[in-house]
């Protein structure tokens, strides 16, 4: 059954590739197989190394995904660059904490506009490619535990990624008979730079790992699995799902 799951042969686009679940997510699609294509807006020198480590070919196309103006640039390098884009990771994201009476609406759209509005654009901008050549591919969108739940003091991450569940399963609808899979997976609990807050708070640390079966803060590579079984042939009859990767918060 290997074969199932190799990505040989297979260009991966991945936003935020330059730290954290991206860089995780990155780094396993490159063990798997697949030629690299990392878009961030700092050095992706360690993603780099550690993909090409791995055996991977490596781009790298430096990029703020607060606008949408990048996003046909990227497009673009990314296609000249390898030929195709056969699977988009959509893994940028930005967090804003404050309660939700003093929440300011430029921390509304800051979050807004990269975790769902140039998700959503660039994804149509991938799928217009796909669809063209009619290989298909796939498409993968980081969600998050706060697509299933509420939280707390931070209002537009909240609906950002319960907003990039809906989206999910929208494009799934109307890709899927294009040959395009579009699914999602939702971290729980991970070691990255938007939960550096809440690890150094010895009160929300102990609460969180209070209530993880596990027992343990994710760490990057965690995801590596969900996105490579994703992204492969194992997957092509897949469509719509969220997955969580969350040490078990949600069977709590």
């Amino acid at each position: 059954m290997t074969f199932s799951f190799d990505l040989a042969g297979k260009t991966a686009l991945v936003t935020g590739a330059n730290t954290g679940l991206g860089q995780g997510i990155a780094v396993a699609l490159a063990q798997a197989g697949a030629s690299i294509v990392a878009v961030g807006r700092s050095s992706m020198d360690e993603t780099e190394r550690l993909c090409r480590e791995a055996g991977a070919a490596f781009h790298s196309v430096q990029a703020d995904l607060s606008s949408l103006e990048p996003i046909e640039r990227i497009v673009a390098e990314a296609v000249t660059l390898t030929g195709r884009i056969g699977i988009l990771v959509n893994n940028a994201g930005i967090i804003r904490r404050a309660d939700a009476i003093d929440f300011t609406e430029k921390d509304w759209d800051d979050v807004m506009n990269v975790n769902l509005k140039s998700t959503f654009f660039l994804s149509q901008a991938v799928a217009r490619t796909m669809i063209a050549d009619e290989q298909g591919g796939k498409i993968i969108n980081i969600a998050s535990l706060l697509s299933f739940q509420g939280g707390i003091r931070i209002p537009s991450y909240t609906a950002s990624k319960s907003g990039l569940a809906g989206l999910t399963r929208l494009l799934a609808c109307e890709w899927a008979a294009k040959g395009i899979n579009v699914n999602a997976i939702a971290p729980g609990y991970f070691v990255t730079n938007n939960t550096e807050a809440l690890r150094s708070d010895p009160k929300r640390s102990s609460e969180i790992l209070g209530r993880i079966p596990a027992g343990r803060w994710g760490n990057p590579s965690d995801l590596g699995g969900a996105a490579v079984f994703l992204a492969s042939p194992a997957a092509n009859y897949i469509h719509g799902i969220v997955l969580p990767v969350d040490g078990g918060w949600l069977a709590r």
